[in-house]
């Protein structure tokens, strides 16, 4: 469902490089060259990220440039660009023009909680969503999920036939009283979901070590034998 079982790293384009407030085309097209040659495949969009440029981003970085079976593409259904079932389909086929492709791997209800979890059905999105991959225009349907274990239990309740969930995973969130990743991570695997990680490293923070921890590294590394730092 999400490529070779080794290569399961994603390439969101949602922090890409910049040329001032337009993103940086250049830049991204060898990142993305890097990604392919590297063995990886998934990349993950929306209509709103950089403000409405990132699916254009990935068209004239991916899309435009590599044939589509070389990658797994996912985007999103995402407020505030619908506001009615009617809205959904026209909606979905901009993303489409604007991805450059006749389909999408995984198509998902964006960042889903209590309350958005009641508009999307309000609006009869998930049916639209489930309609579309009995078309082929979506391979599958999942979601992202932004809220707690109880909330993701109702949502794969009433909607078994969800693909795959997206969790924000990470060491500080495990047993983060809001994020829940453990818990909703054992609903996912109570329920058989396969589960796409966002946030493994927060978006990049937890790669960046406090001023006292690099100070520690430097001096391990300053005192380290050769060959043993």
């Amino acid at each position: 469902m999400f490529g070779p079982a080794d290569k399961k790293l994603g390439f969101g384009f949602m922090r890409l490089p910049m040329k001032g407030e337009e993103v940086d085309i250049e830049t991204t097209c060898r990142m993305v060259d890097e990604f392919l040659a590297a063995g990886f495949c998934y990349f993950d969009t929306a209509h709103g990220y950089h403000d409405g440029q990132s699916e254009a981003a990935l068209k004239a970085a991916l899309t435009s440039r590599y044939p589509r079976e070389k990658y797994i593409l996912a985007d999103k259904l995402s407020p505030p660009f619908f506001e009615k079932e009617a809205d959904i389909r026209p909606l979905f086929e901009q993303q489409l023009e604007a991805c450059g492709v006749e389909y999408f791997d995984m198509y998902l209800m964006h960042a889903q909680s209590a309350g958005r979890f009641e508009f999307y059905k309000s609006c009869r999105a998930y049916e639209t969503a489930f309609a579309l991959k009995a078309e082929g225009r979506v391979r599958h349907v999942g979601i992202s999920f932004h809220d707690t274990a109880p909330v993701l239990e109702r949502i794969l309740t009433e909607y078994p036939q969800l693909d795959f969930v997206q969790l924000q995973f990470n060491y500080l969130d495990y047993e983060d009283p809001q994020v829940q990743s453990r818990a909703c991570y054992e609903v996912c695997r109570r329920h058989q979901k396969p589960v796409v990680v966002m946030e493994p490293v927060r978006g990049g923070r937890l790669a960046q070590l406090p001023d006292e921890a690099r100070a520690l590294l430097a001096k391990v590394s300053d005192s380290s034998p050769a060959g043993f730092a």
